[in-house]
């Protein structure tokens, strides 16, 4: 699983040429050698999951422009790998998390922001890994009940 990234940068005219690149380097070139460095083992073993966190700005942008940019980037990457290593039986998914994550069985009455539970966000992500071949998800949506999104 690879979960990495960086909001340097303050939009066009406040983010630098190396800001801009640092926070590409974490998530997205991150994200390209975590794959390369485990597909040898998941490619002898005929299976495996690699699972990729995204964000809300990686599918319409908004927020940190560098941000936004490596997230695309980051779908990108998790999209052309499922091509290259779905027929090889390696189950490769991009999971778009949008919400405030607080502790796990937080209550919903504690805070006025909707809240993401981690120990439910962990069960979902281990779903992915379990998903029978004929049913596999390439991009799954986590968000809290009333999130601001379907407003």
């Amino acid at each position: 699983m690879h979960n990495a990234s960086s909001s340097a940068g303050d939009g066009l005219l406040g983010t630098s040429a190396a800001e801009f690149e640092e926070t590409w380097r974490i998530a997205a070139l991150g994200a390209f050698v975590c794959a390369r460095e485990t597909a040898p083992d998941m490619l002898s073993a005929g299976s495996g999951a690699m699972i990729f966190t995204g964000a809300t700005s990686s599918v319409r942008g908004g927020g940190w422009l560098a941000f936004s940019s490596a997230k695309f980037a980051l779908r990108g990457l998790a999209q052309s790998l499922a091509r290259e290593l779905w027929p090889q039986g390696i189950h490769v998914a991009h999971v778009v998390v949008d919400g405030l994550i607080g502790a796990p069985h937080h209550a919903q009455t504690e805070s006025p922001e909707p809240i993401l539970d981690p120990d439910h966000m962990a069960d979902a992500y281990f779903k992915l890994t379990e998903q029978d071949r004929s049913a596999w998800t390439l991009e799954l949506d986590l968000r809290p009940h009333r999130e601001r999104f379907f407003e």
